[in-house]
């Protein structure tokens, strides 16, 4: 019996259709382990890159080339620079102890509030799937989510479970990704994961990212 942290984020767009939540699940007995594994790699990337250990990494930029997050300007030019680093991260989560990754995604023709209602429905679709998760290992969790906790759905989906047979525990915790390296994991796995779903041609050189750097994650499923 163990208890879990688990760091998620999401990803999708309006325009697409695709609502996604992607996450971390670290175990805490072995949280310091996990972090050690993951902050040595920033120091490697420092040295290597001249990428900072506190610059925040937010994939949506950082892959597609809208920031500068080395000190190298040369390098920053790079797009290729960027996705090696990207998939070097994603080894690293792969054999980060006491973890696993996951993802799950829907797809929707809705526009406008009817859009965020069906985030929230997914929302409540992936806290099912990690709590029917944690239940069936005998394990417990604690959500760590990005943002300052001003979206009450994020709550409310969590007071909806039953208090009897929950194994996620408490509301969910709030942290800001640019202070909380693990909720940048997250934001990384739920980028790479919508565009292993998106199939976007533009970005076909990251649709087999998942399969061949998180095999033990599986495919991001659909709820």
């Amino acid at each position: 019996m163990a208890t879990k942290l688990i760091y998620i984020d999401d990803s999708g767009a309006v325009e697409t259709g695709f609502i996604l939540y992607g996450w971390i699940g670290i175990d805490v007995a072995q949280w310091s382990r996990a972090l050690r594994c993951w902050l040595d790699f920033r120091k490697t990337l420092y040295s290597e890159t001249g990428i900072p250990a506190d610059f925040e990494f937010h994939s949506t930029k950082f892959i597609n080339g809208r920031d500068r997050p080395s000190v190298n300007a040369a390098w920053n030019r790079s797009k290729g620079n960027r996705r090696l680093v990207a998939q070097q991260a994603l080894d690293v989560l792969a054999s980060m102890p006491g973890s696993h990754a996951g993802a799950v995604y829907r797809r929707t023709g809705k526009k406008g509030p009817a859009y965020a209602e069906e985030r929230a429905s997914v929302y409540e679709a992936t806290l099912h799937h990690l709590d029917r998760r944690l239940a069936a290992a005998g394990d417990h969790g604690i959500i760590v989510m990005d943002g300052d906790g001003s979206d009450p759905s994020y709550q409310r989906e969590h007071r909806k479970l039953k208090l009897g047979t929950r194994h996620i525990v408490e509301d969910p915790w709030f942290a800001g990704s640019d202070t909380n390296q693990p909720v940048q994991i997250a934001d990384l796995l739920a980028y790479t994961a919508y565009q292993c779903v998106l199939n976007h041609p533009g970005k076909k050189f990251m649709w087999d990212w998942w399969a061949q750097r998180l095999p033990a994650a599986g495919a991001p499923g659909r709820v």
